[in-house]
């Protein structure tokens, strides 16, 4: 596994003196959804917060997105980006407990499958398919076998980072991905290249999240959810927002043109409103029991692990689904709401 640090943004609030107990830090990894993070560090709106809680967060890009989620569950970080599939598979099976606080979007087309030389999903047969094994892509493609009455055994899957998955295919006359924007993007522009299938054919089952350690300090919580609304709403038309998605368009080598198309395949919750609403539905539980049935069936639970139930998963009402003596993975809006009336 590719193991790079791309570049490292410092958001160093209040004073000199802080003690570690106030410092926390913040992994994220390239993905549509999350490139506002990176836009929040470097515009200071994450040190505004900080300040105004005061402690100081640290904000940083982790160029492998599985690394990034393995790194915060050594306890190298406090908060991390992932899918909620990848943040049950790593930290939660791991023993992490581990709590989602900002849910930003669903893929609905910001994850999908590239081939060359074929024109449908039954047309995968008997090929070879890169992607991040045990990721949200390995469960994506499970998915769109399904859905053609094929598995697995049907295909042979290659591991791929994804920090190297857009060249493997550029450079493949046969090549077949299953992989996220940005590199879903270029490998969309290498010739011959063809989509079959995406994810907004499996509508709300990959989310994009931002999880913390569930006992991290409220004042880490909080001063992360103020900044990611605060951004939300500079992205979402409010004043700089032209300078924000050129910002992002930027870090991730992508037009503006091309990091537009991006953010129509991303469903943003821009509003906290839509998230918190979004964070009450059954819509999550509904995903989360295909999410587990499908981890438990890949043995990501480990070997010790004799059924889906094997970690608790608890949502927003209560409501736990699997172990409850094992509840290491929970969704929360009680942060999305705060910044929904104002009380952040």
């Amino acid at each position: 596994m590719v193991r790079s640090i791309a570049s490292i943004m410092m958001c160093l609030a209040v004073s000199a003196s802080a003690s570690a107990a106030d410092k926390f830090k913040l992994a994220w990894s390239h993905y549509t959804g999350w490139e506002p993070w990176g836009y929040a560090a470097d515009q200071g709106i994450v040190k505004k917060w900080a300040d105004k809680y005061g402690i100081e967060i640290e904000v940083q890009l982790i160029n492998d997105y599985v690394e990034s989620i393995n790194l915060y569950t050594a306890s190298d970080f406090d908060a991390v980006t992932a899918t909620n599939m990848d943040a049950l598979t790593i930290p939660s099976v791991s023993g992490v407990d581990t709590q989602a606080i900002i849910v930003g979007d669903y893929s609905n087309g910001n994850d999908g499958i590239v081939v060359k030389g074929v024109h449908s999903v039954a047309e995968l047969k008997g090929r070879e398919i890169n992607l991040v094994e045990f990721s949200v892509s390995h469960y994506m493609l499970a998915r769109a076998l399904d859905k053609n009455g094929m598995s697995e055994r049907d295909v042979t899957v290659v591991n791929t980072s994804d920090a190297d998955i857009a060249s493997a295919f550029i450079s493949s006359s046969k090549g077949a991905v299953v992989t996220w924007n940005p590199p879903l993007q270029q490998a969309r522009n290498a010739k011959g290249a063809q989509m079959i299938f995406d994810s907004s054919m499996i509508p709300g089952e990959i989310l994009d999240i931002t999880f913390v350690k569930t006992n991290a300090d409220e004042r880490f919580k909080k001063a992360l959810t103020g900044a990611w609304y605060e951004t939300m709403a500079i992205i979402s038309g409010g004043p700089g927002g032209k300078e924000a998605i050129e910002h992002m368009a930027e870090a991730t080598g992508a037009t503006v043109p091309e990091f537009k198309a991006q953010l129509r395949t991303t469903a943003m919750f821009y509003t906290p409103a839509e998230a918190r609403d979004y964070t009450k539905s059954d819509a999550i539980e509904k995903t989360m029991e295909y999410v587990r049935q499908f981890s438990f069936d890949k043995g990501l639970f480990g070997a010790t692990a004799q059924s889906a139930d094997f970690v608790g998963i608890q949502f927003d009402n209560g409501k736990v689904l699997g172990d409850e003596k094992n509840v290491k993975l929970r969704f929360t809006s009680k942060y999305m709401e705060m910044a929904a009336q104002g009380s952040l």
